[in-house]
């Protein structure tokens, strides 16, 4: 990988000659594990300014319309995060000259706090070309990394390093953005705030039932559907509403004419503050006569037998979703270095090989100025092992035909320095063929995230997408996602129970893969409901390199028969934690919530306990105080009356409040109904349910506030 210093630039086609499309990635690490960032992305023209607003690409607009920028999201890394950003070089609009890639921080949050800074920058096959090592980054709130230009009719990346004082806000307007800094939503939000806080006696309202959570709100008619949040030039991110969580919505999109009439009304000036979702009107009663009569379905599954037939069937609907919904199909497969053009997948395709033809699953085709990106396909259902010997013949397949990838697609999730499939790579090859993965979890979540929080721009392809979601998620379609925990979960189990697991033990270190395959698909599974990124934290402490941090945690299950996990939920106050204890078969779920910066504790205590009225009675609330162990605690049943009772004796000061909640853990694989990784999925969507979403969220994110920060 070449290795680019401050200042420094080099020629993108003297590295490589698949650079139609690249992935340029920014990453970072904290102490703590949970420092953040976001990206952002501006297109400059010869004059070093935006054409206009739109040329400007953060979390409220993620997608170019030409597919020549998008933003795919974040990924956890060893103690920090990876968020990436796919350019199709070749869509890139010929008067656009420079392309700055930065990321910004927020609420006081600066550069400096954050270590292992880096840009990294691979080619179509995957392979990186390009790494910038940033030591130097100063106490800033927004920081450009580096920047994509043109010269000579070639692109050449530069390491830039530049900080910014003025935060997000700041650094778009100096390139030309007129930012809305939305004051007014701001100041409602911030009255209905001090309400709330004002009416210390008021009964809570009612919140959303936790039924909510799974439970799909729109109908199979395209036209039953109700008006959605605007799609039109300002695409937003919704950041939800702990209060109320929007876990079932399914904003319906607008009409081409009422996006049209939308676009002429609403102000065309980017919206920093991230908005929330827009709940639809309550779906009309069904005709059915009674309610064993189903809904007729675009895509069956009551005729599926065998694993032939559902792997089948399921490649075939997927692909041909894919094809007919543009913005879907770029989703799946632009981190894999697809260029943003016309899309064609074919299934059951006979490929020569040998004295045997090979008939991999399908094949998805994407053209673009004339040139042809194509990838093999091959599928799994059922929880069904992929097979490396047939994977490697598609690989040598794609080689000899200049094939671009081979995408495999199954129900297991693939952990980071840990492969699912070995493969051979002949590197005496001019050509490189990229291995990617897809699990069904990833597709399920992608759909979700269109029709349930973006919105699509058209009613038939919202539809078409429900009946996708609808297909993935029925018990008959064998596209559920990771759900088994492997050969040595039972042997673990028994050893932890009879004490006889030895550190060093491969087994546990199975488990704990399992176990992180696991969290990562309940984070696309709550993720893909809030509209929010979930993401699982990865404590520095444990290292960086993957295997090193699981083979500490491998130790650790053997010593204390536990496995531990965090996530972050994107609007919440803190770090929910998820701890299967194997010796007493318990699962807890708990976060951890800062106390206030002002007020008294029993005005805390009080308000906490009115937030969570129906919050679960077998809660468990913990004060932490400082400098100790922890503090006085109870459950809510028993605090409800008495709220005075979660403050310590001594007058030491409190530091937050921790709550948790316990509930036995199922004992098979996963498979059955009592499985283990069912009990831990329903664990934490109803932690998030009935407790998280109740308690106060934190301040939004604003990077004027952050702007006005810098300057003073």
């Amino acid at each position: 990988m070449y290795e680019l210093t401050k200042g420094a630039n080099v020629g993108l086609a003297t590295l490589s000659g698949d650079i139609d499309s690249v992935i340029v990635s920014l990453d970072w690490s904290s102490p703590t594990g949970e420092g953040d960032a976001d990206v952002s992305v501006l297109l400059l023209d010869a004059h070093g300014k935006v054409r206009s607003d739109t040329d400007f690409y953060f979390y409220n607009n993620p997608v170019a319309a030409d597919g020549s920028v998008q933003l795919l999201g974040k990924a956890p890394t060893g103690s920090g995060n990876r968020d990436r950003i796919s350019f199709d070089l070749t869509a890139v609009p010929q008067d656009i000259s420079r392309i700055v890639v930065a990321a910004s921080r927020y609420e006081g949050a600066r550069f400096d706090e954050l270590t292992d800074l880096r840009l990294t920058l691979t080619d179509g096959s995957g392979e990186g070309l390009i790494r910038f090592a940033i030591d130097d980054a100063d106490s800033v709130s927004a920081f450009i990394f580096g920047e994509l230009y043109r010269r000579g009719g070639e692109w050449k990346l530069r390491a830039v390093g530049q900080g910014y004082e003025a935060g997000l806000a700041g650094l778009a307007t100096d390139f030309g953005v007129d930012i809305d800094d939305d004051a007014e939503a701001e100041e409602a939000e911030e009255a209905e705030e001090a309400l709330e806080s004002a009416a210390d006696d008021a009964p809570p309202k009612p919140p959303a039932p936790a039924s909510a959570l799974c439970a799909p709100t729109v109908p199979a008619d395209p036209s039953a559907s109700t008006p959605g949040p605007d799609t039109g030039p300002r695409p937003h991110r919704p950041s939800g509403s702990p209060g109320k969580p929007a876990l079932g919505a399914v904003p319906a999109p607008r009409r081409p004419e009422e996006d049209t009439a939308a676009g002429k009304a609403a102000s065309a000036r980017p919206r920093t503050a991230k908005k929330k979702v827009t709940l639809p009107k309550v779906v009309k009663k069904s005709l059915a006569e009674n309610d064993s009569w189903r809904q007729a379905r675009l895509f069956p599954v009551s005729a599926l037998k065998s694993d032939r037939d559902r792997e089948t069937r399921a490649t075939s609907v997927l692909l041909s979703v894919m094809a007919q919904i543009p913005e879907f199909g770029r989703r799946l497969i632009a981190g894999f270095g697809a260029p943003a053009g016309r899309v064609e997948t074919f299934t059951e395709v006979s490929l020569p090989h040998g004295d045997t033809p090979r008939r991999p699953d399908g094949v998805i085709r994407v053209e673009r100025a004339g040139k042809l990106w194509t990838a093999l396909v091959e599928t799994k259902t059922n929880g069904n092992a992929l097979k490396p010997e047939q994977v490697q013949a598609y690989m040598d397949i794609a080689a000899r035909r200049g094939y671009e990838a081979v995408i495999t697609l199954s129900n297991d999730v693939a952990l980071e320095g840990s492969p699912l499939v070995d493969v051979r790579i002949d590197r005496r090859r001019k050509h490189k063929v990229a291995l990617w993965h897809l699990s069904w979890a990833e597709v399920a979540h992608q759909a979700q995230m269109l029709i349930r929080h973006e919105g699509v721009g058209n009613l038939a392809h919202a539809w078409l997408l429900q009946e996708l979601l609808h297909y993935l998620q029925h018990e008959n379609s064998g596209c559920h996602g990771f759900q088994n925990m492997g050969a040595a979960w039972v042997p673990v189990r028994n050893g932890i129970d009879d004490e006889t697991l030895c550190k060093g033990d491969p087994r546990a270190l199975e488990v704990v893969e399992s176990w992180e395959r696991l969290i990562r698909q309940v984070c696309l599974r709550l993720g893909g409901e809030l509209g929010q990124k979930v993401l699982p934290v990865l404590r520095s402490k444990r290292g960086s390199d993957p295997r090193e941090r699981r083979a500490q945690l491998a130790d650790r299950l053997c010593l204390e028969g536990r496995l531990d996990a965090e996530l972050r939920i994107e609007g919440t106050p803190g770090v929910v934690s998820v701890i299967a204890d194997l010796r007493t078969g318990k699962l807890r779920t708990c976060i951890e919530v800062p106390a206030p910066d002002q007020g008294y504790p029993l005005s805390w205590a009080k308000r906490l306990v009115r937030r969570l009225a129906e919050a679960p009675a077998d809660l468990h609330v913990e004060t932490v105080v400082e400098g100790e162990e922890g503090g006085p605690r109870g459950t809510l049943e028993r605090l409800r009356p008495e709220p005075a009772d979660l403050l310590p004796k001594d007058g030491v000061r409190i530091t937050g409040f921790r709550l948790s909640l316990f509930k036995g853990m199922g004992s098979t694989r996963g498979n059955a109904e009592s499985g283990f990784i069912r009990s831990v999925d329903d664990a934490v969507h109803r932690f998030y349910a009935t407790v998280v979403a109740r308690l106060d969220r934190p301040s939004p994110r604003r990077p004027a506030d952050a702007a006005d920060r810098g300057r003073g």
